[in-house]
């Protein structure tokens, strides 16, 4: 949603208008009487005047009949966004709308639409070409909130500096490379049977990274997912070089293929139902991040837990 309403503000007002032609109403500290004077002064070396009111749901409800009011002759100079979490067809001041202004919904974009909306949004604000599977490893590793997102997709404009291309080699040095290193570390442990071992590089990993809980499953699924398809590969007859190669496996590639050979295919594949799972329990708030992803580790660490 800020997003939007930052796209609407480039359209309605110049940056240099900003200061003089921008009023943000924080609807805890202002009145709608205070929203109204805004709308109503004259612009002074702008063509309009702005006032976006954030978190607006309750200062709709609590000051409906003054909008229908205001909407009914609003100030032609004035131009009002308001932000809410809905806005019901039903009423009064809903029907009023598009005689005035217009509803511009914003919906969070599905998980498979997340990729190309990133790419887009690298293209539009940078000139940058974020690829297919760089979108993917960002979202494993970052989640699937929009603002977070757009956020390290930022990140990745400057550190790729005048390079037009964004590839899984710039997220995973840029973004991933300690969190996927260290995520490493927890499942070889996990996968040897070591509880002890497992849970406290876990922790580790916490500590050093606030925002790690929220991450984590992410980067063991990009871990698991990845082995799965080296196994598949492996069973086929690949050696290892092309498999390394295919898969993008850097690092040290010895640790990795050492840890393969231990785990069968339904091992592997029996982690991802429960990484797939956990996340589901954590997104719905069934349970908290870091105990969930304490309790994976335990199950997968097995008997000696």
């Amino acid at each position: 949603m800020n997003n939007q309403c930052a796209s609407l503000l480039d359209k309605l007002l110049e940056p240099e208008e900003r200061a003089v032609g921008l009023f943000n109403a924080d609807p805890a500290e202002v009145s709608a009487g205070d929203v109204l004077e805004e709308l109503q002064t004259i612009p002074f070396l702008s063509e309009r005047r702005v006032v976006v009111v954030r978190g607006a749901d309750d200062f709709v409800s609590k000051n409906r009949e003054l909008l229908e009011n205001y909407f009914d002759n609003p100030c032609p100079t004035g131009v009002l966004i308001l932000m809410v979490s809905s806005w019901p067809k039903s009423t009064k001041l809903a029907r009023k709308l598009p005689r005035v202004g217009e509803l511009i919904s914003v919906a969070e974009p599905k998980s498979w639409e997340l990729p190309g909306r990133l790419a887009q949004y690298a293209a539009d604000a940078y000139g940058k070409k974020l690829t297919r599977d760089a979108a993917e490893l960002l979202i494993e590793l970052t989640g699937e909130a929009m603002g977070p997102l757009y956020s390290e997709i930022d990140k990745l404009a400057l550190y790729v500096g005048q390079g037009k291309l964004i590839t899984p080699t710039h997220v995973e040095s840029l973004t991933g490379h300690n969190r996927l290193f260290n995520a490493f570390a927890v499942i070889d442990a996990m996968t040897a049977g070591d509880a002890a071992a497992a849970v406290g590089r876990l922790r580790n990993m916490f500590a050093e990274d606030k925002s790690a809980e929220f991450k984590t499953v992410g980067a063991f699924a990009f871990h698991f997912r990845r082995m799965f398809n080296a196994k598949v590969l492996l069973e086929k007859g690949l050696s290892f070089s092309p498999v390394a190669a295919k898969l993008r496996i850097r690092g040290n590639r010895n640790a990795f293929f050492a840890l393969l050979k231990r785990m069968s295919l339904g091992r592997i594949g029996s982690i991802l139902e429960k990484l797939a799972e956990t996340d589901y329990a954590i997104k719905t708030g069934r349970t908290k991040a870091q105990v969930a992803t304490e309790q994976l580790v335990l199950r997968v660490a097995g008997p000696r837990a």
